[in-house]
């Protein structure tokens, strides 16, 4: 049994049809559940505008701003710069916002007619945090249903079908929701062939545990991604570690050039230098098929109308840095193209 053909919000493609691809960004979500607590002092920034006055405060504190947790209300700029993303050689985009993120496939759709570029949504809770009341009492056994009946029948009466399960949210430490979740996920991916997206804890046994879950299940590690590995695995041990578990290895946090992380100030949050150091390690060690590449925007200070650096920053920055660092054009077509389609099919 293959899966040759891959499931776009405008139906199926042929994998040639794919060209460079960025595996892990947002069109549309609501992140108001991670809104983060700030200071007295800091309160009046809260629900403050995208000002040039504001806009070092909303860098360094993205999420404690509430316009900036409402990427589903930045249709407008999103479309904006799909539209350059296309116009500078991006073919498509994997749009990672699953359940409990208020997903919306009909606006994904919207978009992709507007700008051309073909985007990949997907399916699979995210984690418990974001998650109902009721998605959260759902079993295994329900869980495997909805992502399966989705990605058979449709999202919502709608003809759109999932082109990934993901991203698939996980906490650290995991909770009993979300082994649920993954479980799900693996007899799903091993039903339908579909591809999975798993967003790790922050913490660095994060990916390990993750896996052995998942794999227990009957998940397959060589079809599934294990994402934000810029934020999760610091070390240059571990990294190489992990790549022997044959997952794709994914750096999506590329344009953030701050430090300071909200969700986990302990860490010191690398540079795109670093992420790029980091990735020309795994291909000297020979893991240059299982490296992708994204933004991962998903709050609307780095769209370019609010001051960030838009879905073209990996084309307009990073190759370039690339390039000078000694890492081949061959290496990045892998990155860029040729390793997005070995995951997204089963051929």
């Amino acid at each position: 049994m293959v899966k040759d053909k891959i499931e776009t919000v405008l139906g199926k493609i042929a994998p040639g049809e794919l060209q460079q691809t960025l595996t892990h960004e947002h069109v549309s979500l609501n992140f108001l559940k991670h809104l983060v607590p700030t200071s007295d002092s800091c309160q009046n920034m809260v629900n403050c505008e995208f000002t040039m006055q504001n806009l070092n405060w909303i860098r360094h504190n993205p999420y404690s701003c509430k316009p900036n947790v409402l990427l589903s209300n930045k249709t407008e700029a999103v479309v904006e710069d799909l539209k350059l993303y296309k116009k500078a050689g991006g073919s498509t985009i994997v749009e990672n916002t699953s359940l409990g993120l208020s997903r919306d496939v009909m606006k994904m759709k919207a978009i992709a007619e507007q700008t051309g570029v073909n985007i990949v949504c997907g399916t699979g809770y995210y984690v418990e945090k974001q998650l109902t009341d009721e998605m959260k009492a759902l079993s295994v056994e329900q869980m495997t249903e909805k992502i399966v009946s989705e990605i058979n029948d449709g999202i919502d009466n709608t003809n759109i079908k999932p082109g990934i399960i993901g991203e698939i949210g996980c906490s650290w430490p995991l909770t009993e929701v979300e082994k649920r979740s993954l479980r799900a996920s693996a007899i799903a991916q091993a039903q339908t062939l579909t591809p999975v997206m798993i967003h790790p804890g922050r913490h660095p046994t994060a990916p390990d545990e993750i896996l052995r879950v998942f794999q227990e299940q009957g998940g397959d590690a060589k079809h599934t991604v294990m994402a934000h590995l810029d934020r999760t695995l610091l070390e240059n041990a571990d990294i190489l570690e992990f790549a022997k578990c044959g997952t794709f290895l994914e750096y999506d946090l590329f344009g953030i050039e701050t430090s300071y992380y909200q969700f986990a100030p302990e860490i010191d949050f690398p540079s795109d230098a670093q992420r790029i150091d980091r990735v020309g390690l795994l291909i000297s060690e020979g893991y240059d098929e299982r490296v992708l590449f994204a933004h991962d925007i998903h709050t609307p200070h780095r769209l370019t109308r609010y001051g960030g650096h838009g879905y073209t920053h990996i084309f307009d920055q990073v190759v370039p840095k690339m390039l000078r660092k000694g890492i081949s054009k061959e290496a990045i077509d892998k990155i860029l193209i040729s390793n997005p389609k070995s995951w997204l099919t089963y051929a």
